[in-house]
């Protein structure tokens, strides 16, 4: 019954697609006004309500936002990015790919090629990335929960190359410096002459759960090179973030 009462509270918010009060929501349950308010302040406790201030109104919150799009399948968020993302591989001329977080990991879960099929490119393959070596993961990792974070940083920071950046305080430093410009790089941390850019696709304040990069061969994707790539991923970030977000948007 309580998880019942819960849940129509919720679905009446939803419903709402505005800020309602809690005499519109006790109207709409019929649930008693004590029991209204009572429920109405768990869920916001545990953050699946946020109030607006300062008609203390209340909407869906982050927190049930933020698992309704951890929730959606691989086969979704393809389905909605891959045209975006082919468009990216084309205009840079090299492979482009999403990565998404799950369980503390960061997986590659897409890849577009370019449709020139006389020029070679580097193909990221898909799977499971370092968090503090890869391009795809340090654009999550940057702007994870501190938890998460300290995590990385005093985890084993294997060192795949001389490039590695395998210090605590390097790595916490460039997650800084990530925050900062909006966007990640990988300059031969992982495998000798292969280069990756990526940048983190952000929902708000709700925080970064996908990111959306390209890989190189390291002399196509010099510093500067790195740089202009860079801006152009964040840009796109927002096209990606945005698909994301509508694909089965009725699921939210």
């Amino acid at each position: 019954m309580q998880l019942e009462r819960l849940i129509s509270i919720l679905e009446m918010t939803a419903i709402a697609g505005r800020p309602v009060s809690v005499a519109n929501l006790q109207k709409a349950t019929g649930l008693p006004r004590p029991t209204c308010y009572r429920l109405v302040q768990t869920l916001t406790d545990h953050q699946l309500l946020d109030v607006e201030e300062p008609d203390s109104r209340f909407v869906i919150g982050e927190r049930l936002i933020r698992l309704a799009l951890l929730g959606k399948s691989d086969i979704d968020v393809r389905r909605a990015t891959a045209s975006t993302i082919k468009q990216a591989a084309i205009h840079l001329g090299e492979a482009a790919f999403l990565a998404r977080l799950r369980n503390n990991h960061v997986e590659i879960i897409h890849v577009e090629t370019p449709d020139d099929v006389t020029k070679s490119h580097i193909h990221p393959g898909l799977g499971n990335r370092p968090l503090h070596a890869c391009s795809s993961a340090k654009a999550i990792a940057a702007h994870a929960e501190k938890e998460l974070q300290a995590e990385i940083l005093n985890g084993v920071l294997t060192q795949f190359t001389d490039h590695t950046h395998a210090s605590p305080d390097t790595l916490a430093a460039e997650f800084a410096a990530i925050r900062a410009c909006g966007y990640a790089q990988c300059n031969e941390e992982i495998s000798l002459g292969i280069a990756s850019v990526a940048a983190p696709v952000q929902f708000g304040t709700i925080g970064v759960a996908f990111s959306v990069g390209a890989v190189a061969h390291a002399s196509h994707f010099d510093h500067e090179n790195r740089k202009v790539v860079g801006e152009y991923l964040a840009k796109l970030a927002e096209r990606v973030g945005s698909a994301i977000q509508l694909c089965n948007v009725t699921d939210i």
